[in-house]
């Protein structure tokens, strides 16, 4: 079956392609992309994490999104461990650090392994054993590590080298792992060759369920039996959104990136965006008003999250009255003089990975997974790395471990679907944090706005705002940056391109029908053509 896939590295991206070449549709090329990113791109996402995917079946009108992120834990627990394993870290990203929690209590109910076993069960052609196969591969003969991936390794070093078994891996000689040396994690392939033949049901009730749930209960964790026996994949209908003439399918909560996207994207629709001409002054600071709005209704957003249904959290933040008032601001503010408020947004790790897929009949999987930056350790005997999403200040703004045990826990992964005419027309997402919306926004506009080739639309200078400053990736004209300084607006310039601004990895077919894929330089985007 002929396909394409653009994903976070060349090992992944070949994972894919080796499905699609043995007769799998785009979800097998997904599901064996996925587990092997895990090996691959370590610098970013384990098998221990969790994840948000969508998939478009054109011949048949269908679309779902799978919700397999990540639930609190302590379900069937009395108290809590008097001794819990929950470490403080801090990460020096040069222009600032950043602190995170690591250790047993900083797991969350993982959802990757269930999650990709569902659906490759619902939608996949091929075995779970040929999908597993690349992993496994990858797993038992190593990797030569990619810059990226070195990279990010580099940078979080006191995670990745909190324990011995972490050092096991990621440690030479008393340093870091460097680009091109070869990573290997041992007893992984084992752990995958009994989940190809035992399934999900490994990680739920099986010896690796079992492994981790002892290492939990010695070592001060969180995780139950009951946690990992009630966790459950959502499959749930997505926003279905309007935007020129085309559709915009993104994820509904427990993304709260999809419901925010939404949002960004009904006030962008109201203006002409083309009519300035791409990086300008006026397009930049139209990109602001739309980013600060958003910005703003946040809070209304996260208010109205916690205290309604999904559906009606959804409905009034989507609600165009409500849109309307902001995009009054919007309109005020651009015939004005002075740039409108932006308050700052909790700010959250980039640690996450993103893959797109578009087969030959048309059938697409968008698929992004996190694992936070990991625990900080290994369950022993296994090779399984667990998530720390538990010890992610700005997914629990009320505080640590304070959301009941069982809850979904919010996410701003955002796997989105464009049509045009009921085809797929453009299948992306991003890692990023908070910036996952900037850049899917992005895209978006460059290619439908602006009619961007794919490679240029992912890969065009980018722009975010936080802390009420236009955030600049080096790439935009300095005479229009330094206009809109003029007026007000504050701005922060970069000299590079940066991870900082996302990784959209991305595919499209073209108005003429033809397959194309970009990979985001930013994140050591890869691509794959069958």
């Amino acid at each position: 079956m002929s396909g394409v896939i653009a994903a976070g590295g060349p090992e992944t991206a070949a994972a894919g392609a080796a499905m699609l070449q043995q007769g799998g549709n785009a979800v097998d090329a997904a599901v064996a992309a996925a587990f092997a990113s895990f090996v691959a791109e370590v610098g970013v996402v384990h098998l221990g994490g969790s994840g948000l995917a969508q998939i478009y079946d054109p011949q048949h009108g269908r679309s779902l999104v799978y919700d397999f992120f990540s639930n609190m834990p302590g379900l069937g627990r009395a108290d809590k461990p008097t001794a819990r394993d929950f470490a403080e870290v801090t990460i020096d990203f040069g222009a600032t650090t950043q602190s995170f929690h690591l250790g047993r209590a900083a797991v969350a109910v993982p959802g990757n392994i269930v999650g990709l076993c569902r659906l490759a069960a619902d939608y996949g052609r091929l075995p779970l054993a040929v999908l597993l196969e690349p992993a496994r591969q990858l797993a038992q003969d190593g990797v030569a590590l990619h810059p990226f991936q070195a990279d990010t390794c580099k940078l979080l070093a006191p995670l990745y080298l909190h324990t011995a078994g972490m050092r096991v891996i990621f440690e030479r000689d008393g340093r870091m792992i460097r680009a091109g040396e070869r990573l290997t994690i041992p007893h992984l392939a084992q752990t995958l060759a009994a989940l190809a033949e035992e399934g999900g049901a490994l990680a739920r009730d099986g010896r690796l369920a079992q492994a981790i749930l002892d290492d939990q209960a010695a070592h001060g964790g969180l995780l139950t039996t009951a946690d990992l026996q009630a966790y459950a994949v959502y499959t749930l209908p997505p926003i279905r959104l309007p935007y020129r003439e085309y559709e915009i399918l993104l994820p509904p909560p427990s993304s709260a990136g999809g419901v925010l996207t939404a949002f960004s994207l009904k006030l962008l629709a109201a203006f002409a965006v083309a009519q300035w001409a791409h990086g300008s002054a006026n397009h930049l600071r139209l990109l602001y008003e739309v980013m600060s709005a958003t910005n703003r209704a946040r809070a209304q957003w996260d208010a109205w999250a916690d205290a309604l249904s999904p559906a009606e959290a959804m409905a009034r933040l989507l609600d165009e009255a409500f849109v309307a008032q902001y995009r009054v601001e919007v309109q005020e503010a651009l015939g004005g003089k002075r740039p409108s408020l932006s308050p700052p947004e909790p700010v959250g790790p980039g640690n996450t990975s993103h893959l797109s897929v578009i087969d030959g009949d048309g059938l697409a999987v968008s698929l992004t997974t996190t694992a936070g930056e990991s625990a900080g350790y290994v369950v022993p005997g296994t090779g399984y790395i667990p998530n720390n999403i538990c010890g992610e200040a700005d997914l629990h703004p009320a505080g640590f471990h304070t959301r009941p045990a069982g809850q979904r826990i919010p996410t701003m992964m955002t796997p989105v679907v464009v049509l045009r005419n009921g085809q797929t027309r453009l299948v992306l997402g991003s890692g990023g944090s908070e910036r996952i919306r900037s850049a899917i926004l992005q895209v978006l506009s460059n290619l439908l706005d602006f009619g961007m080739n794919l490679h240029d639309a992912v890969n065009t200078a980018r722009v975010h705002v936080e802390n009420g400053a236009l955030q600049c990736e080096a790439g935009y004209d300095a005479g229009a940056v330094a206009e809109l300084e003029a007026i007000g607006y504050p701005v922060n310039r970069w000299d590079r391109r940066s991870i900082y601004f996302g990784g959209a990895h991305s595919v499209s077919r073209t108005t003429a029908g033809r397959l194309v894929a970009a990979g985001d330089e930013r994140r050591g985007g890869s691509v794959a053509v069958v």
